[in-house]
């Protein structure tokens, strides 16, 4: 028997090295590309619920190799991996075709079934006809396709009801409620996986482990209908286009053992249950989920929420924004684990369905993303502590090696400028403990400690910083250090506002994804992060919180209302989805949200008057914000309103030209140019030769000032800049536009110069008062992490290093490198692995010499443009890449040397 296995074995591991390695290229030269980076829907290993998921990968050539590019592609899809590796693609064979794609590949084999693991492999041929091994395999896994095929309830505390116990003047709820379900398995596990979800959070064990290490999930969505909403500061009229919940997959299948099982799950409040002074909340939290387990003898077995779970109240007490408490002598040992008796506990109650549907959470999840230790800890009396972590994140103190006894309350202040919710653990008094918080998060740089046992140790506390799981895929770099710190803590605050796979306004006094700072910021947070996935969803959101009635699209989606909004704001229906197609290649992106950018043109016409001017005034003056938080004085919210207009028609117009929509390509650019001719008609001042500052020079030259009088305008918004002292005059809108319109117009200089200030209004004025992340205003009032104003930081990146995403061929499939050295700048380089692979520019400036390397992704191609230099020769092109075709020499003028080049690296230098 042993010999039969282990022959069984090898013949598998031949198997496999086959599929992966290609025996049909055995004696072959193979291709010199290899294709890497599985992602399915951008996402390594998603669960995802449409009918033909995209599949992607990134293709990378040997170091030194240049012009690489892909001639055709196969991919293989199994029920299995053991299938995939032996060559049995019984979902899906695509066959060779050629073809140069390799982003967002359309499924195109059997039809997939619902709880379902699917594997698959992709080769590729290279541009000589030669065929590359087979990748490593990856995956993804099908959620429920079928409404039909949820076999559980939703469920919640008995002590609880249908509505919530908590308003806006209400009380703290009952502890979190704690369920439970025993079940027995009796045969061999082949898989087994688990469908559901908690609202508002929930976490969920089986056999005493948690099963993830997911945290505050589901991501954030407009649930279900509510109360309340067409009152307060911001009304908004509850006829959303969508609602929906979110439900996770997770493969358990390690995890199940022999005879007596157990699955659990402890419910926090959330979004869905939250007390917030402007809004009233959903209903009470609930549970709903099945654990669909496969025997290897084909039979199955579903493990649904319902009656018979049992509850009790567990030691937590929590509220999304005023905090947690936990009591450590409420723990109930081994209550999600085999062997407890919970005869004691009440049998949980049905609770009625959200409206929202039920949809695979595809998009990442929050989790702990980072830890910080403790860099200064001082005593400040018995028991009582501050410590500091060295920059402001967003998250939690875990606690950990504690002994104390039984009751003692440690309370954590987390020390911010505004609101954060309190926290406190009290100790169960037996052996080491340990805690960290479950259901709510903190923004702090310094946590204060009262009631430690003893003395406190470094190495008994770290901060988590938490937040939706998005990697960081560029880097940005130059001879200034203050604006590498700069972009340091915008990032900082970015992420310390990704919660839930939305992006906030602020992390700690209203956690609201407001549509306008998202939209301001969107284009930085891609060339800093892959966010492909998280944009999907929250788009969606977008999408799914407009007024099906009057196209209008609210301050914040999912709508979590807050202080403010405008046209600005609805806005990001129309900019986002087509910077996303821009930075992504994402066409699917456009047409799934181009009748919603109609939509918000039409509700936009309702505020033109004759002349083509918009001004939005409804009776609630918050809703009809311009721009915000300038740095002296607001421009007028009509030249705002009305640029917006514009560009909301622009980028719908080339929206309908990609789409193919002829007719309204030239309707949307018709009203698009209208517009403009109104604006320039209404806020030009042919006096003064000026739009006027705080942003309106900006903003004209944004939308293409008339030839005639643009040297005047430019000059306007140069002497602007010199009254202020060399400082920027705008604010979250304007100054997103602000250092590019700049460079574009011959003021980089000047550019340079407002980047580099250190005293108000200037990012560096943050700096010098030790700011790690950026604020909500220029004088530092309000909320000190809000990364709105990192919208303007697009300029280090397009235009200081200078590498861009090129419209007319979308997701860097040609890229434009054109650097512009700026002020004593010794050296700048940015890069950003994108959808077909890393580009990077890195220049630098030394002794009269200027150097600059490119490097662009097989798949791709760029135009370089050389500064200072007239023809070939004086780019120190290589003349071996000349003479191959990978190089070519287009053009001179404008002070740069223009050439094409092929994928590869590339590097030129002047003088």
């Amino acid at each position: 028997m042993m010999k039969k296995t282990n022959v069984k074995i090898l013949l598998l591991s031949l198997g496999a090295w086959l599929a992966v390695h290609g025996s049909a290229t055995a004696g072959k030269k193979v291709a010199g590309i290899v294709p890497e980076r599985l992602t399915c829907e951008y996402r390594m290993a998603p669960v995802v619920d449409m009918a033909q998921p995209r599949l992607s990968w990134i293709n990378r050539a040997p170091e030194g190799a240049k012009g690489a590019a892909q001639s055709a592609w196969q991919i293989r899809v199994a029920t299995s991996k053991e299938n995939l590796l032996s060559g049995k693609a019984d979902a899906w064979d695509s066959k060779k075709v050629k073809s140069g794609q390799s982003t967002l590949v359309k499924y195109g084999g059997e039809p997939l079934r619902s709880c379902r693991t699917y594997w698959w492999q992709v080769r590729v041929w290279d541009r000589d006809g030669k065929a590359s091994a087979w990748s490593e395999p990856a995956r993804w896994t099908m959620g429920v396709l079928d409404p039909s095929e949820w076999k559980c309830r939703w469920i919640g505390a008995p002590w609880q009801g249908e509505e919530s116990l908590v308003d806006a003047g209400g009380e703290v709820p009952p502890p979190a409620p704690m369920m439970r379900k025993s079940f027995a398995v009796d045969k061999k596990v082949a898989s087994a996986r688990f469908f559901g979800t908690g609202l508002g959070y929930f976490e969920l064990y089986l056999n005493g482990r948690k099963v993830s290490d997911d945290v505050l999930v589901p991501n954030q969505t407009n649930y279900d209908k509510r109360e309340g909403l067409n009152s307060g500061v911001i009304p908004v009229d509850d006829k959303f286009r969508e609602y929906r919940v979110m439900y996770l997959g997770y493969d358990v299948t390690d995890m199940l053992q022999q005879g007596e099982n157990v699955i659990g799950t402890v419910l926090g409040n959330g979004f869905y249950n939250a007390k917030i002074h402007w809004v009233k909340p959903y209903r009470s939290p609930r549970f709903f989920g099945q654990l669909h387990i496969v025997y290897e003898d084909g039979t199955q077995q579903i493990v649904s929420s319902d009656e018979s779970w049992k509850a009790a109240q567990g030691p937590i007490v929590d509220m999304l924004y005023s905090g947690e408490h936990y009591d450590a002598r409420r723990e109930i040992a081994g209550w999600n684990a085999p062997g407890f008796d919970d005869s004691a506990w009440q049998n949980v109650a049905l609770r009625n369905a959200p409206l929202g549907r039920l949809v695979a959470q595809s998009s990442p999840s929050d989790k702990v993303m980072e830890v910080l230790e403790p860099v200064a800890v001082e005593k400040l009396g018995e028991g009582h502590y501050k410590v500091d972590f060295g920059q402001e994140i967003s998250g939690w103190l875990h606690l950990h090696g504690l002994r104390g006894e039984a009751g003692r309350r440690i309370d954590i202040r987390y020390i911010s400028e505004s609101p954060n919710g309190s926290n406190s653990y009290t100790m169960k008094g037996e052996g080491e403990e340990s805690y960290h918080t479950h259901f709510s998060w903190y923004v702090f740089r310094e946590v204060e400690l009262t009631g430690w046992p003893g003395e406190l140790r470094p190495e008994q506390l770290r901060a988590e910083a938490v937040y939706t799981e998005t990697e960081a895929d560029s880097y940005f770099e130059c001879s200034n250090e203050l604006f590498n710190t700069i972009n340091r803590i915008w990032r900082r605050s970015q992420t310390d506002n990704m919660h839930g796979c939305i992006a906030s306004d602020c992390p700690h006094r209203e956690r609201s994804a407001y549509t306008g700072d998202g939209q301001a910021a969107f284009v930085t947070v891609i060339h800093n992060f892959d966010v492909a996935s998280f944009y999907t969803k929250w788009i969606r959101d977008i999408w799914g919180a407009q007024n099906v009635e009057t196209g209008y699209v609210p301050n914040a989606a999912p709508w979590q209302p807050g202080c403010g909004g405008g046209v600005a704001y609805g806005a990001a229906m129309n900019i986002m989805p087509w910077e996303f197609y821009v930075h992504y290649g994402d066409r699917d992106m456009l047409e799934s949200n181009y009748e919603a950018m109609k939509e918000q043109l039409r509700f936009m016409d309702g505020w033109v008057d004759a002349d083509g001017i918009m001004l939005m005034e409804t009776p609630h003056q918050w809703m009809n914000l311009g721009d915000w938080c300038p740095a002296f004085e607001f421009p007028a919210a009509a030249m705002v309103h009305t640029f917006y207009r514009w560009r909301c028609a622009d980028f719908t117009a080339r929206a309908a030209e990609v789409l193919g929509h002829d007719d309204d390509a030239r309707r949307y650019a018709r009203l698009a140019q209208r517009t403009a001719e109104a604006f320039h008609k209404r806020f030009y001042d042919p006096e003064k030769g000026s739009y006027g500052p705080y942003g309106g020079n900006v903003f004209a030259l944004r939308i293409g000032v008339p030839e005639t009088y643009r040297d005047r305008v430019v000059a306007a918004l140069a002497q602007d800049i010199r009254n202020n002292g060399g400082h920027l005059d705008t604010g979250i809108f304007g100054t997103q536009f602000f250092f590019e319109v700049l460079a574009e117009n011959g003021l980089n200089e000047l550019a340079f110069e407002a980047m580099n200030k250190r005293d108000y209004p200037s990012f560096g004025l943050w700096i010098e008062q030790g700011a790690t992340t950026t604020w909500e205003q220029w004088d530092g009032g309000n909320s000190r992490n809000h990364p709105m104003f990192g919208g303007g930081l697009t300029w280090f990146y397009r235009k200081l290093a200078g590498m861009s995403a090129d419209a007319s061929q979308p997701g860097y499939r040609h890229i434009v490198f054109r650097p512009q050295p700026a002020g004593d700048l010794t050296y700048a380089r940015y890069g950003k692995r994108t959808p077909y692979g890393d580009a990077s520019i890195d220049w630098r400036r030394e002794n009269g010499r200027f150097t600059m390397t490119v490097e662009v992704p097989v798949g791709s191609t760029a135009t370089v443009y050389v500064p200072g230099a007239t023809d070939a020769a004086s780019a120190g092109a290589d003349a071996s890449d000349l003479k191959k075709g990978l190089v070519t020499f287009e053009s001179a003028g404008d002070g740069y040397a223009r050439f094409s080049v092929a994928a590869g690296r590339y590097t030129f230098r002047v003088g």
